[in-house]
């Protein structure tokens, strides 16, 4: 059996090289397709339906995928126009080669595939053709909505001053982009209600409130009939109350956490406080180790219990109490160093005999 036993794809090395390789062979079938088909002539350019099936029978290396990408790079290059819905929606493509001067195509096989108009830029005066707002029907894009791109299209690409194959299919993506727009815009605002008196946050809302972020349930909770009376008052409607209430409830925990961070009202001390972060890192500085300080917490929490005096400022008062510790733990330490087993002269003056009030109003160890 000979190795080549079909009839050879034949294509222009020179559109190979202009427009793609894979551009320039689906160029020839296409040609050869229309000089062997029964194209009709209609506002000046040749049309051809041919069906998918006869495509890949013609093309049996590609996928439908790929002749929908290779014929749409034609297409924005101002090679092809296009007058049929995407083919994997439909079962035929309809076509023309973009070359007014071209007639209707005859069985010759000599004939060469069509070359591309010279690139240019836009005129000032210009307007889509008709064979453009008819591909842009297939969309289901209204006339009237096509042409009121026109201008800002038209002074957009003026500004510019870039040349193109094809201002039709330019023009052609430009609109699709806005409808596209237009239509998410429009189903968003369909969406869109007022927020019903027995509003819930959803399940997935809730879990990015209490867990994710942390914040008290109970918190949440009530941050709900005031966030439905807000929204209610101001006759707003929406498609997404749950992102809303977790923006909002963000803000008011934040705003709660830190108007309880810095509460200036005098309360007890409570049985589980533990100094801040930050009086560990003032205390490093002064080379007092962490240990030492967490082990003397719960004596200094007994103490003020005990008293039951309030305060604004335990952070403060731990802070001034663990540096006074520390400094007679430090001169402790020096005196059995030097001293061996020899107590202090003065051990009713050692950190178990001082009152914890007069260690803490004294001031001597920041001299």
């Amino acid at each position: 059996m000979p190795l080549i036993f079909e009839k050879p794809l034949v294509f222009s090395p020179q559109l190979a090289a202009t427009l793609g390789l894979e551009q320039a062979i689906l160029l020839q079938a296409l040609h050869d397709a229309q000089l062997h088909g029964q194209p009709e002539q209609r506002n000046g350019f040749v049309w051809l339906d041919i069906g998918v099936e006869l495509l890949l029978r013609l093309l049996p290396f590609w996928r439908v995928a790929d002749i929908q990408r290779i014929t749409s790079d034609l297409r924005d290059q101002g090679v092809l126009l296009i007058g049929s819905p995407p083919l994997n929606i439909g079962d035929s493509l309809r076509f023309a080669f973009n070359d007014t001067t071209l007639p209707v195509a005859t069985p010759v096989a000599a004939t060469p595939a069509p070359r591309p108009r010279s690139a240019s830029t836009i005129a000032t005066s210009w307007q889509p053709e008709k064979d453009v707002l008819s591909q842009l029907a297939l969309y289901n894009i209204p006339r009237e909505f096509a042409l009121q791109q026109v201008p800002e299209f038209v002074t957009y690409w003026n500004e510019r001053q870039e040349p193109r194959y094809s201002w039709g299919s330019r023009f052609i993506k430009h609109v699709l982009r806005l409808w596209r727009e237009q239509e998410t815009q429009v189903a968003r605002k369909e969406q869109e209600t007022g927020i019903p008196q027995d509003w819930r946050p959803s399940a997935d809302a809730m879990h990015i409130l209490t867990h994710q972020a942390d914040i008290n349930s109970n918190f949440v909770e009530d941050a709900i009939p005031e966030f439905i009376l807000y929204w209610r008052e101001r006759g707003t409607a929406s498609s997404t109350w749950n992102t809303q209430f977790i923006q909002h409830v963000k803000r008011q925990w934040a705003r709660y956490s830190t108007t309880i961070e810095h509460d200036s009202e005098p309360r007890p001390i409570d049985p589980d406080w533990q100094p801040a972060h930050t009086v560990y890192e003032v205390l490093a500085l002064a080379n007092i180790e962490r240990p030492f300080a967490e082990n003397i917490v719960p004596e200094f929490i007994l103490y003020w219990r005990d008293t039951g005096q309030a305060s604004n400022a335990w952070n403060t008062k731990f802070l001034q109490y663990a540096k006074r510790q520390w400094a007679y733990h430090r001169d402790y330490g020096s005196t059995v160093s030097n001293h061996g087993t020899q107590q202090r002269s003065n051990p009713g003056r050692s950190t178990r005999h001082r009152d914890i009030a007069e260690e803490l109003s004294d001031r001597s160890w920041a001299n």
